[in-house]
């Protein structure tokens, strides 16, 4: 520590001592922030953000994110590394409000392969008073980047849990510092990958965090891209076999003429995609191919993605894709099919995670690729690492967390059936009753990845609803699961909303209740439809 920041940070802990802990950070305090030590990490900057005036670290991808940096309030921003290893280099940053403060810290999570600081969620955590923490989980690259792996077992471990973990405690110690007390609550919610950390969190480290909020985790990643490769051979080893973004609008309507009616209500949603058993063998083309129906190899292709990946002894290694939403913005189109074979997310995280992570070879021909074979290296390099799949949370429960898992039923990255499966494994591994006292999952019909599909996908699960209350836990996952901690109310339903999309000239938005699964929103027979207050929660399948 050097001498004058040590002095300036020593003198402002005896005052706030002094003061009861009254006396408010100054730009001073967040200043002296540079030279407080802490284990393996170094603190490069601590300085005193005016409100409004933040210059974004890279220039916001979301139009909402440039909204909030120029309505931010006065914050101290810390920026540091953690090397907890020779070869780690853990970026992280703390936000926290110079006044306001709610005495509580959020933790942020990643998507992808990680590689940057999600600075959007930290300036929405600071804006409705959270200290925030945010980290690169010990590597510089895009989402989709996984060649920084390559060679470095102890950056797929900074990857796999450590880096979110490091972030938490070194975050809550400058929060700490900063406030001269530490946060009454911690809060962790993030999707995807982001999800998978979640669960590595709760499971790993139960004492990080009082509450948890996990969506479409990736937690059992060594099958989910095992599937991936599989599900890419089907689409791609032989050339007729690939099924173009242009086919999936005749499958979704050929799915949804099939099975749409069967829950109640015609609206373009399948209410629990598990009932529709919808055959892709009824496309087949009886003359000429065109974008209507499809060839005799891609409905044999299609039925492998709904199918899921099998090992050769007729396991199945992960669920597939459940049909209805196969359209959309965040559907196949990017997910699954791509633009072009080889093209699709699948493909650059499967075949990326085989080639860095497992075979360490940047040349790895997909094409040699078995899923007996694949599955079995996969799990021997990376599943301690990666893999979030224990379902025995007891010491989180025994200190009193709280979680939420949510997914999509139309989820065309992560099969919504690896959640439901692993929440039935944890309520198995604990006992039902004593599940109840600290797990709640919500599956959402024709909702896609994290968000986006026919149905609809606000209801916080990114810690603010748009248009919405600031704190209305009625329809707001994340505020619901506050509440649960806090005022100790399990939230057993939440209003979900499908906002009219940006010109399209409508002022119609949907609303439906999501329901704390078994239980599913069953409409009542009369009423609009899109009124969420014309269905109700009832019991369903398991």
């Amino acid at each position: 520590m050097n001498r004058l920041a040590g002095s300036v940070l020593v003198s402002f802990l005896l005052v706030s001592s002094a003061l009861g802990q009254k006396a408010a950070p100054t730009s001073a305090s967040c200043a002296a922030l540079a030279g407080l030590t802490l284990p393996h990490t170094k603190i490069f900057r601590a300085e005193q953000v005016e409100a409004g005036k933040l210059t974004p670290p890279r220039e916001p991808r979301d139009p909402a994110d440039t909204k909030i940096y120029q309505k931010l309030p006065a914050f101290c921003r810390v920026v540091a590394q953690v090397a907890p290893t020779p070869d780690s280099d853990i970026k992280m940053e703390v936000w926290m409000p110079a006044t306001g403060w709610n005495g509580k810290f959020r933790g942020q999570g990643n998507g992808g392969f990680a590689g940057e600081i999600g600075y959007g969620g930290l300036a929405l955590a600071v804006s409705l008073g959270y200290a925030s923490g945010g980290t690169d989980t010990g590597h510089a690259a895009s989402g989709g980047d996984s060649s920084w792996a390559l060679g470095h077992p102890e950056k797929v471990i900074d990857y796999g849990y450590r880096g979110i973990h490091e972030m938490t405690l070194q975050s809550k110690a400058i929060v700490q510092a900063y406030y001269s007390r530490p946060p009454r609550r911690s809060y962790f919610a993030a999707c995807s990958d982001g999800g998978r950390e979640a669960l590595m969190e709760a499971q790993r480290f139960p004492a990080d965090y009082d509450g948890i909020l996990a969506g479409a985790p990736a937690n059992n990643w060594t099958s989910l891209l095992t599937n991936a490769v599989h599900n890419v051979q089907a689409l791609t080893l032989e050339p007729a076999s690939y099924i173009p973004a242009s086919k999936l609008p005749a499958i979704s309507s050929a799915v949804l003429a099939a099975c749409d009616a069967s829950d109640g209500v015609k609206d373009g949603i399948l209410n629990d995609p598990r009932k529709c058993h919808f055959d892709p063998a009824v496309m087949l083309c009886k003359a000429s191919e065109s974008d209507q129906c499809l060839t005799a190899p891609q409905v044999t292709a299609l039925k492998a993605l709904y199918a899921g990946a099998y090992d050769s002894a007729g396991k199945l290694v992960f669920p597939g894709y459940l049909p209805g939403s196969e359209t959309g913005d965040n559907g196949w189109g990017l997910w699954i099919t791509g633009p072009a074979p080889g093209k699709s997310l699948m493909y650059v995280f499967g075949v990326g995670y085989f080639s860095n992570m497992v075979y360490e070879k940047a040349d790895w021909d997909y094409k040699t690729f078995t899923v007996d074979d694949g599955l079995k290296a996969a799990v021997e390099k990376t599943a301690s690492a990666l893999n979030a799949t224990n379902p025995d949370l007891k010491p989180f429960v025994r200190r009193g967390g709280k979680l939420i898992l949510y997914h999509g039923w139309n989820d065309p990255a992560i099969s919504a059936l690896s959640t439901v499966d692993y929440y039935n494994k944890m309520t198995s591994a604990t006992g039902e009753k004593n599940a109840q006292s600290f797990v709640r999952l919500f599956m959402a019909p024709g909702v896609q990845h994290c968000g986006g599909g026919p149905g609809p996908d606000s209801f916080g699960q990114f810690g603010w609803t748009p248009g919405m209350d600031p704190d209305d836990p009625q329809h707001d996952l994340y505020l619901a699961l506050e509440q649960w901690v806090e005022k100790g109310a399990a939230p057993e339903q939440v209003i979900a909303t499908k906002y009219p999309q940006e010109g399209s000239g409508s002022q119609q938005k949907m609303t439906r209740p999501l329901c704390a699964y078994p239980k599913q929103a069953k409409y009542k027979g009369t009423g609009d439809s899109s009124d969420a207050a014309n269905f109700a929660c009832a019991s369903g399948p398991k």
